[in-house]
């Protein structure tokens, strides 16, 4: 059995021997030190995708401030892959696109079922994460896409809230990423993130 006296509790946390100490003071003595621990365990949780302050669209318009808007309200359910693979977005992806002097993109979770020759802000066809060590996944943007076969290459570039998607002639598509979910300080439209890193074991050349 633990004594109160000294500040120890039974099994239920609370004091086991009585004493002439005030019992508010005892209560404390046996129940605040969890608290702390409990506060502490908070404070070094692990970071995730930003769920409270959305990336900044400083020198973008209205479109482009609206349109991440969507693009969030529409993507916060997949900050849990298994809510993204529910709703038909690839689980296994062993490709993460590295540029040794710009960063990486992530890994590339695709729904084939919404690749067509549209683009919609709250459909996008692509999930960017990223994989950590201990094998959970953290979202970071979007990526919208548009194959060749669907809008000829030659053609006016597709847009998707006011941009224009961009050529990728070795994978055959029109391309645009979003970094809704992460800072990126080479911009919010930018193909590369410098914060984003690839497990060692899982990695690729870039070929955009």
């Amino acid at each position: 059995m633990r004594r109160s006296r000294s500040g120890y509790c039974d099994h239920t946390g609370a004091p086991y021997v009585a004493t002439m100490e005030p019992l508010p003071l005892r209560l404390a003595r046996c129940t605040i030190p969890g608290v702390l621990i409990l506060g502490m365990a908070c404070a070094h949780a692990p970071a995730t995708s930003d769920l409270r302050h959305p990336p900044s669209t400083s020198g973008f318009d209205a479109e482009v401030q609206s349109g991440l808007t969507r693009v969030r309200e529409t993507t916060r359910q997949y900050v849990s892959l298994d809510s993204a693979v529910a709703a038909g977005y690839a689980r296994e992806v062993t490709q993460c696109y590295v540029d040794p002097h710009h960063g990486a993109m992530g890994y590339h979770h695709i729904n084939r079922a919404l690749v067509d020759a549209e683009v919609q802000v709250d459909q996008p066809e692509i999930l960017l994460y990223e994989r950590h060590r201990d094998g959970e996944y953290t979202l970071n943007g979007v990526e919208f896409i548009v194959p060749y076969r669907r809008w000829p290459r030659d053609s006016v570039p597709p847009t998707v809230m006011g941009q224009n998607l961009k050529q990728s002639d070795p994978l055959k598509i029109w391309y645009l990423h979003m970094w809704a979910w992460r800072e990126n300080s080479a911009g919010l439209f930018a193909d590369w993130n410098p914060a984003v890193q690839c497990l060692a074991d899982s990695t690729a050349l870039p070929v955009r």
